[in-house]
């Protein structure tokens, strides 16, 4: 169909392919810029929906059952068991920490440890309802009663090997074999130690389960035909208010999991977004060179007749072309990417999802990319298009040029349905908009200095040196890309910034988690009658040792003010410690690291009603003050407890830190152990640990150097995946940049010969330009500063909730740094100019 008005579409594709044809040259950086954007977002949406996903698929295979009921400190009552049996076929499992000794000769052997920290686990001969439990070699048949399977960590790390002996508290094990694959670890959750295994006759032969020992006990079920198991929940949690169980079904049978890779995918997905949102200007850059390189066809075609609309259709869709091209190939590129992400972090992910293609994630980057391309291409065509005849051929020296109000209008709607896709696919919608409004309001703080600069600049005083003269007028001549330099330069600089004290703080928190004086070790499962033989062990091995004591029981929070928790929809933001069961204490004083600052604590002799003290926080987060009620399960008891005082807790002190501390008559009578810190030389660990080992076979020691290397290896790997996509966010900087240069590539030729031709040599060009860059450089370093410490100080405290503290040598350095780069990078791009030969150039003039 012929257009109204000149050249239909099809004539259109025509020349636009043709034109495409002699070459694609000018539109690279929009095809880099498109494809790097995409394909972070769709590698980034296809692997958090493959893992999640996995999650989904195999998660009574993860759980272990369709149900799962959880208690700590007790089992289930003969009543309790039959309920679930109602439900279909019960595996009981118990799980504990507890420390594995090896024979006294491969303790003797070079490198092996004396005594490791383990998770012991004891099954019944129903284990595993789904999946399997892969050996080694051979294959898993229900154990004997002095039978152990380990994993390949506790083989390594006592030297041992199958049919060698180990030994849990009062009992000794024959080591049956290596585990290879344990098909519910996933479910178990966190762990400090390498699994081992037993029957639930061996657990019971290892004297373990002492009253008040801390275990955990785990009921799973296969659900019988017709029962749903999100329904036979709700009937338990009905049936057993009080009982403080934990629930899973095989729907969400890994919620931890699930919400840190929703929640870490949202993020990532968002900087990705940010980055492809930088490579926008990148696009406008790349598209505006394009058009400066084809001002002659453009010109000549209107003056064969083209009209506007002509030029804008044949150029639109060549550009569309190359749009669509780069699209598809970063959706190509982010669908397979998640296959290598998942090779190179095997041991980090806790499910190996295999290749599947996710149409919602590849279909959002898509449409971003559709979008964003869009947003950014229309106001140079426009530009292009609206610019009459002599104005095409005087373009080098007249830059005169205008948006029409119908290209601002479509922009304008590309924005905001880049926003609303951006808010209705994110799990977070607050945050997502968080983000985007601060990228906008960084890209229009940086436009808006930009202009800043142009005007200023044009306003100066005229400087004696000719080489600075130069530079200054270079920043307001006709055809400057002092605009696009500025955001280019500021946006590098800026994530530069913001890497370097995201970096910096994360290594720092690791620091600040250690204090100068912290313990060595924490022991656990110490009988509660045994105190003082505790401590005189200790102090024989150690006698400078200083410890602290407490005791320790589990509990669940069920109802505070008299609103039940298992009756909320959505639990509060924030409200971590309403999640599952977490450590109770009591005390007669104020525990250390503890200061209260709302009411008093209670007589050392009270004898009242419970009391209870609450982390401050914690009251903030359910708005709870001192009077409220507080209700918790403790060992299937519920106890309702006034709030006696607020207290600021100091979770930095790697001591014991509790957020409900109880009045000793609430708890005293309970079944219960205590746990210790012990602070001692590191010259008398190995001393204490085999002394109290033999007095104490239940108790288990754990190492703090332990601990803090497991933080660290999180943290180290958030960072990881931080800086691996933020460093896209700087490409698209960098993109931007040359994009910039190449947008005024002309122009700069055209300069390059007039100072040729008046005598200037390549240095002094170049010494100019170099100026012109560093001038920009230091004006922008401020203000770099200023928004990357204010990204990253909402990284790491708002997001992650971790302490302040950059290394602000290292952030200065990088700063300084990554002017250095972006300069090079300037320089680099402006060498081409140098060899172009004037009369060539002054003919295309």
């Amino acid at each position: 169909m012929k257009a109204a008005n000149g050249l239909d579409w099809a004539a259109s594709w025509r020349i636009a392919r043709r034109d495409l044809h002699a070459g694609f040259r000018g539109l690279r950086l929009l095809f880099i810029c498109l494809l790097l954007g995409v394909t972070t977002l769709a590698a980034i949406g296809s692997l958090t929906a493959s893992i999640t996903g996995e999650l989904a698929v195999r998660g009574r295979t993860l759980l272990g059952g369709d149900i799962e009921v959880a208690m700590s400190q007790r089992e289930t009552s003969p009543e309790e068991h039959r309920a679930f049996e109602t439900l279909g076929t019960v595996s009981d499992t118990i799980r504990t920490r507890a420390m594995a000794r090896g024979p006294a000769a491969s303790a003797a052997r070079a490198g092996a440890a004396e005594a490791v920290l383990t998770e012991l686990k004891g099954v019944d001969r129903a284990y595993p309802l789904y999946g399997s439990l892969r050996l080694a070699q051979g294959a898993y048949r229900p154990l004997a009663p002095d039978s152990v399977l380990i994993d390949r960590a506790l083989a390594d790390r006592l030297i041992v090997r199958p049919g060698d002996r180990l030994h849990y508290g009062e009992a000794d094990f024959r080591i049956a074999g290596i585990i290879a694959e344990e098909p519910d670890r996933v479910g178990e959750g966190f762990t400090l130690g390498p699994v081992a295994i037993v029957s639930l006759e061996g657990l019971k032969r290892t004297q373990l389960l002492l009253p008040g020992a801390l275990y955990e006990t785990k009921y799973r079920i296969r659900a019988g035909p017709g029962i749903d198991p999100a329904r036979a929940v709700a009937s338990l949690k009905r049936s057993y208010k009080s009982a403080g169980w934990q629930y899973k079904d095989r729907d969400h049978a890994a919620p931890g999991a699930e919400r840190f890779f929703e929640r870490m995918g949202q993020f990532l997905a968002l900087i990705g977004l940010a980055a492809l949102v930088i490579a926008g200007i990148g696009v406008s850059n790349g598209v505006d060179s394009y058009l400066a390189l084809k001002r002659d066809s453009i010109g000549t075609l209107k003056i064969l007749g083209a009209t506007s609309a002509n030029i804008a259709r044949i150029y639109l869709l060549q550009i569309g072309a190359v749009a669509l091209l780069a699209i598809t190939a970063g959706l190509v590129l982010g669908a397979v990417l998640p296959i290598a992400l998942v090779a190179l972090a095997h041991n980090l992910l806790p499910v190996q999802p295999g290749f599947r293609l996710f149409p919602l994630p590849l279909a959002v980057s898509a449409a971003y990319g559709l979008l964003i391309a869009l947003a950014f291409a229309l106001p140079p065509l426009a530009r292009a298009r609206s610019q009459p005849v002599a104005a095409q051929f005087r373009g080098i020296v007249d830059r005169a040029a205008r948006v029409d109000r119908r290209t601002l209008a479509l922009v304008a709607v590309a924005a905001m349905l880049v926003v609303l896709l951006a808010l209705a696919t994110a799990r977070d919608p607050v945050f997502a908009g968080i983000v985007l409004g601060s990228v906008a309001a960084v890209l229009l703080l940086l436009l808006a200095v930009g202009s800043a600069v142009r005007w200023l600049a044009a306003r100066l005083p005229r400087p004696r040196r000719p080489l600075l003269r130069l530079a200054i007028a270079n920043l307001h001549r006709p055809g400057a890309q002092t605009v696009a330099l500025v955001i280019a330069l500021g946006l590098a600089l800026t994530l530069f910034v913001t890497l370097a004290a995201i970096q910096t703080s994360l290594s720092a928190e690791i620091e600040r988690s250690v204090p100068k004086r912290a313990p060595n070790q924490f022991v656990l499962d110490i009988p509660s009658e045994s105190r003082a033989r505790f401590v005189a062990i200790v102090h024989t091995a150690a006698p400078e040792a200083r410890l602290n004591i407490v005791p320790s029981l589990r509990g669940t929070i069920t109802a505070y003010r008299g609103i039940r928790v298992a009756d909320l929809r959505q639990l509060p933001e924030g409200a971590w410690f309403l999640r599952g069961e977490r450590g109770v204490t009591y005390s007669d004083v104020v525990p250390q690291g503890s200061e209260v600052v709302a009411g008093a604590w209670w007589p050392s002799d009270y004898s009242g009603p419970p009391l209870v003290s609450l982390d401050r926080e914690a009251a903030d987060v359910l708005g709870l003050r001192v009077g409220d009620t507080l209700t918790v399960s403790v060992l299937g008891r519920e106890i309702e407890a006034r709030i006696a005082s607020l207290r600021r807790v100091n979770w930095r002190t790697m001591g014991f830190n509790y957020v409900l501390v109880f009045s000793p008559n609430a708890l005293i009578d309970a079944p219960h152990s205590l746990t210790s810190t012990i602070d001692i030389d590191t010259a008398h660990e190995g001393a204490v640990s085999r002394s109290l080992l033999a007095a104490f076979p239940s108790a288990s020691i754990i190492s703090v150097k332990d601990v803090i290397g497991q933080v660290s290896d999180t943290l180290n790997q958030m960072a990881t995946a931080i800086l691996l996509c933020a460093s896209v966010a700087i490409l698209a900087g960098i993109a931007v940049l040359v994009g910039a240069i190449a947008a005024s590539r002309q122009a700069r030729s055209y300069d390059s010969v007039i100072l040729k031709t008046l005598g200037a040599t390549r240095r002094q060009i170049l010494a100019a330009q170099g100026m012109e860059y560093a001038l920009l450089a230091a004006l922008l370093a401020a203000l770099a500063f200023a928004l990357g410490i204010g990204a990253a100080w909402y990284v790491i405290v708002k997001l992650f909730e971790f302490g302040w503290a950059p290394d602000w040598w290292i952030v200065l350095g990088t700063l300084f740094g990554g002017a250095a780069l972006t300069l090079g990078i300037g320089l680099l791009g402006s060498l081409p100019l140098l060899s172009v030969r004037p009369a060539e150039a002054l003919r295309r003039v």
